[in-house]
């Protein structure tokens, strides 16, 4: 299934640098606004140690970790609803993402320019963004409201369930709140707020670029941010993008994990940033392994055994007849599919069985 995370954020904040240290096709990063015109796309994998594990054990002919695309969207810009800057093009790229990577300038920097010359204001930052999206949405409500207000009143029970999802959402934006914040009951209200792909319905990870010194612990400006996140059920990070680049730009693992020790970090800001995105949207992964392959595999938590199956292929759900679950932890323990089943680990489970995070499935069909 594909995922993709939009990089938005105002120019000149390291969306660009960002992006180069998270995927191999290089964005241009420069000193100036609207760098970044056309958007760069990046097909990035999802890191996962277990992978590396279970091959050491199957010996497989390749490792296909899961993937996310991730997509460097130019800066927006005070008045990008009303097309200032690149517009509403862009906000159009924002749509096509399944959630967003909201990147927040957190470091000083007298030779990076800041729009009109001001200081740093991550906060300030934040909220242009969010009024330019926030705008957008109440555009695409006004567009619709009267429409589904008339068919309502004419006695059509779908228009009526869309005009309550349209006038709740319109009155949490226009107090200048994302329209996330708002929760519907009834599974017909949750289907059409979802159908109206309001931006600011989508999950975001609020992720504060900071100087070298303070990847580790960040700083003052991270730490408001980080406040404000917490503050609107969000999540943020710490990442220093120029010194992730740095990271990128070495060959050897060897060579990386030393800048890392030197720094303190146990892991890769852009590995646990990928890792967030992944989760944000309530994925995981479950995986299959054989000679062929050692592959990861996404879903949704809470699915069930044959939605996971479809996942691999349409026919596998179709002709569902049971899943061989093996746990992560067994297989590394017993070394082999043949010693779990010996020891009598391996599950054999049907239609009801609800897939975990790191489960080894493979699937028996009919069809």
């Amino acid at each position: 299934m594909a995922l993709k995370c939009g990089i938005v954020g105002l120019p000149n904040v390291g969306k660009s640098t960002l992006f180069n240290c998270l995927s191999s096709a290089k964005a241009q990063a420069a000193n100036f606004p609207f760098c970044t015109i056309e958007p760069n796309l990046g097909v990035i994998s999802v890191p996962d140690e277990r992978l590396t594990k279970l091959a050491e054990i199957v010996h497989p002919g390749r490792i296909v970790p899961a993937t996310c695309e991730i997509v460097d969207i130019a800066g927006l810009v005070r008045g990008a609803s009303k097309g200032e800057g690149l517009g509403n093009k862009f906000l159009g790229n924002i749509r096509e993402c399944d959630a967003i990577i909201h990147v927040i300038r957190c470091f000083d920097d007298d030779n990076v320019v800041r729009e009109g010359g001001a200081p740093v204001d991550p906060i300030a930052d934040k909220e242009i963004i969010d009024t330019e999206l926030q705008l957008k949405d109440l555009e695409t409500i006004d567009n619709q409201l009267a429409k589904q207000q008339k068919a309502a009143a004419a006695g059509n029970k779908d228009a009526k369930v869309i005009v309550t999802v349209l006038e709740t959402c319109k009155a949490v934006l226009e107090q200048g709140k994302n329209a996330r914040a708002v929760t519907f009951d009834s599974k017909e209200e949750q289907q059409a707020a979802h159908d109206l792909f309001l931006l600011t319905t989508k999950p975001v990870l609020y992720v504060c670029n900071v100087d070298e010194g303070s990847a580790l612990s960040g700083n003052g400006y991270s730490r408001m941010v980080e406040q404000m996140a917490a503050d609107e059920g969000a999540e943020a990070m710490v990442i220093a993008a120029k010194t992730e680049e740095d990271i990128a730009s070495l060959e050897s693992y060897e060579d990386k994990k030393m800048f890392l020790d030197e720094l303190g970090l146990q892991e890769s800001g852009v590995n646990r940033l990928i890792k967030k995105a992944y989760s944000l949207l309530n994925l995981q992964t479950f995986i299959t392994a054989g000679e062929m392959e050692v592959k990861a595999w996404t879903c949704h938590k809470g699915w069930k055994a044959p939605q996971c199956a479809g996942v691999i292929h349409t026919d596998f759900e179709k002709g569902f007849i049971r899943a061989e679950v093996i746990k992560y932890d067994d297989y590394l323990q017993y070394g082999s599919e043949a010693a779990v089943r010996d020891a009598g680990k391996l599950g054999i489970e049907g239609k009801d069985y609800v897939v975990q995070d790191g489960d080894i499935m493979h699937f028996r069909f009919n069809v």
